[in-house]
């Protein structure tokens, strides 16, 4: 019994240095990742705009890292109650600035549609802040300032009622919360 007992232990002991050594392999690797932060990626030439919070250089796809803008398809509200389609005015603001010159996009990783996140500049300006300064995106709490100055401003999807894009791609549309309080609670809550 006993030399059966003492096989298991070294079993035992065998498995638990093995879990010991790859734990410290992968706290090794996560550890490097923070001391050796892998290095930005750029990108930089002519772009165009998808919409109105993603670009393309060449045959490269980025996302604007930071701000979210209404869908192309999205409507939005104007201080009257007017429809207006701010999802392509976004579109049209971000090509206007894109056809200003040369643009630099700075990135670490990518989205899972493979996407660039990337902070991009054209004449040194940040592409992200200007859009959500105008009022036509959100940030992501990247740009707090731009959005206040907006929201203040009632700029852009600000001088109005709009539904958040992440809510629009969910399949929310203005009419079914514009009349609704529990909806206009919820997408007070959400910008």
């Amino acid at each position: 019994m006993k030399l059966r007992f003492s096989k298991v232990a070294r079993k035992s002991s065998q498995i638990l240095n093995l879990v010991l050594v790859f734990g410290f392999l992968i706290g090794g690797l996560v550890l490097s990742g923070y001391l050796f932060p892998q290095e930005s990626m750029s990108l930089s030439g002519r772009a165009r705009a998808s919409d109105g919070d993603s670009i393309r250089i060449a045959d490269q796809r980025i996302r604007l890292l930071g701000i979210d803008a209404p869908e192309l398809d999205q409507t939005c509200l104007d201080s009257e109650g007017a429809t207006w389609f701010c999802g392509q005015r976004a579109r049209q603001r971000l090509a206007q600035l894109l056809g200003s010159g040369p643009v630099n996009c700075l990135f670490d990783v990518r989205d899972k549609f493979g996407r660039a996140l990337a902070v991009c500049k054209v004449e040194g300006q940040d592409i992200g802040a200007i859009m959500v300064r105008e009022g036509l995106a959100i940030s992501y709490n990247d740009y707090p300032e731009q959005e206040a100055f907006a929201r203040a401003g009632k700029l852009g999807i600000w001088s109005g009622e709009f539904v958040s894009p992440r809510a629009w791609r969910d399949g929310v549309r203005q009419h079914e919360t514009s009349g609704n309080v529990f909806g206009r609670l919820w997408d007070w809550f959400t910008r």
